[in-house]
């Protein structure tokens, strides 16, 4: 491991534990030649998700992206970030656990839909409004119909 302070390429572990998350390893470091000690993060390389998205064009997944789009929906409501970074989590161990490593965009606004739904109505409805891009009213009007029917 190359040391950031001198550039020397030669460095012993002091000190190896697993992250809070157990996703990745984090090691103390010392410069076998300028002794100053610096931390790495060991992580296992998984293999790329793409998305396809509406248009038939691929980009690579991007976790940040989901959690945008639930802070969005869920401005000015009573639920924390820490309950919005699970959901983008569990959207992704979902997708990583999946046969294919390509997810329609519908797939993944499906994903978050789905969670949404049992979490908070109005972030449900903000979400799916963007989502399902509601031409007019009464497309709106349907989805809150469907909503009170099904009991939420």
């Amino acid at each position: 491991m190359k040391c950031p302070f001198c550039g020397n390429l030669d460095s012993r572990v002091i000190d190896s534990r697993l992250t809070e998350d157990n996703e990745s390893i984090r090691r103390r470091r010392e410069c076998e030649k300028c002794t100053k000690r610096f931390t790495t993060y060991e992580r296992l390389e998984t293999q790329p998700i793409m998305v396809i998205k509406k248009d038939g064009t691929r980009q690579p997944y991007d976790r940040n992206k989901i959690l945008g789009g639930l802070i969005r929906a869920c401005i000015k409501r009573d639920i924390g970030i820490k309950t919005l970074e699970k959901i983008a989590d569990d959207i992704e161990l979902e997708i990583r656990n999946s046969t294919s490593f390509e997810i329609a965009t519908v797939e993944i606004g499906d994903l978050v839909l789905h969670r949404l739904k049992n979490l908070d109505k109005v972030a449900y409805i903000r979400f799916a409004s963007v989502y399902r891009h509601f031409d007019d009213i009464e497309e709106f009007t349907k989805e809150l119909d469907d909503l009170q029917e099904n009991g939420l």
